[in-house]
């Protein structure tokens, strides 16, 4: 293939999902996502054993349940839907040798298997977008890592441009607040307060150098600021909390019911660190944090939806890509 011919690929780094609601599944899917040292930075020697002999037997059938509870009949995972989506959608958005492909750390399609695809059909410049607006290094270092791992096995390096941590970038932030407002404009009723969740990750990290928590502080800030949300009427909170070490703070759930008990029946809650809806967004929130916001005394509860395939954060995506894409294209002569 010739210069003139070859082309450039947009890769979407996703987090991942089971093949299936099954506990084999699952377990597989748990498998490799608490074997990743930058998830799990406890010495393996101490936590191999546990995941073996602990972990993997019994959490599987645990959240298989969960995972059945948000799978679609017809369209599967919600992740591995919407993913396919925005993939779909950002690629109408752009003519010519341009491909755009989307891989997942863990589980289907591998981030090798999408690498060798694009390579196959003659990607020279690669432009990447991980699909984490704030960084941490338990998600967008541990997507690069299975990017340069790829890499090390093949002989034809693409060259590559990794799109920045985008947390408080317009394109990101335009999208976020547009939907929200339409959500909002929906309601039938006024919130007594606003909740922005993020997923957690342990203090420890935090205290060893990971940016994160100010990445999500920024992002909060800067949505709370396009509605003039004044202090006391939303908070910044973080889910999804595993083991007994402290993770980063407040507690969604512990926020929620403490705002029930205070009065504050009616709460809007949207999740801006995920680009789309899973597991944690729509069982989670959805479900589990609603059913202790509601036993604490709240009335009303709207989960706002992720960005998904949301034509606003179409145009999110594509202004991101195209920022990046000036600096692959060959010069000419």
């Amino acid at each position: 293939m010739t210069e003139s011919q070859s082309r450039t690929g947009v890769l979407l780094l996703q987090l991942g999902t089971p093949d299936d609601p099954s506990p084999a599944a699952v377990r597989r899917y748990l498998r490799e996502f608490l074997s990743d040292r930058r998830v799990i930075e406890a010495p393996r020697v101490v936590w191999w054993p546990v995941l073996n002999f602990q972990v993997l037997r019994t959490r599987p059938r645990q959240s298989a349940e969960k995972y059945r509870r948000i799978w679609d009949p017809r369209t599967g995972s919600p992740l591995l839907h919407y993913t396919k989506r925005q993939t779909a959608e950002l690629q109408k958005r752009f003519s010519g040798n341009f491909v755009v492909r989307f891989a997942m750390r863990y589980g289907n399609p591998s981030t090798q298997s999408v690498l060798k695809e694009l390579i196959a059909v003659g990607v020279e410049r690669i432009v990447v977008l991980p699909m984490y607006p704030q960084y941490s290094a338990t998600t967008t270092a541990s997507a690069l890592d299975a990017l340069f791992r790829a890499l090390l096995r093949e002989r034809r390096m693409p060259a590559l441009r990794i799109i920045a941590p985008y947390y408080v970038h317009a394109a990101y932030l335009d999208a976020m607040a547009g939907i929200i407002r339409e959500q909002l404009a929906q309601l039938t009723w006024q919130p007594d307060h606003y909740v922005l969740s993020f997923h957690g990750i342990p203090q420890k990290y935090v205290e060893r150098g990971d940016p994160y928590p100010w990445h999500c502080e920024a992002s909060a800030k800067q949505i709370a600021a396009r509605f003039g949300w004044v202090e006391g009427k939303w908070s910044l909170t973080y889910q999804s909390i595993l083991g007994k070490d402290p993770w980063l703070q407040p507690y969604t759930e512990a926020t929620l019911e403490k705002l029930a008990r205070a009065g504050n029946r009616k709460v809007f809650i949207a999740t801006p660190g995920f680009t789309a809806d899973c597991l944690e967004t729509i069982d989670e929130v959805g479900r589990e944090a609603r059913e202790v916001f509601e036993k604490a005394g709240g009335a009303l509860f709207h989960r706002c939806p992720c960005p998904n395939d949301h034509p606003l954060w179409i145009d999110g995506m594509e202004k991101l890509v195209r920022e990046e894409v000036g600096g692959l294209e060959p010069s000419t002569p």
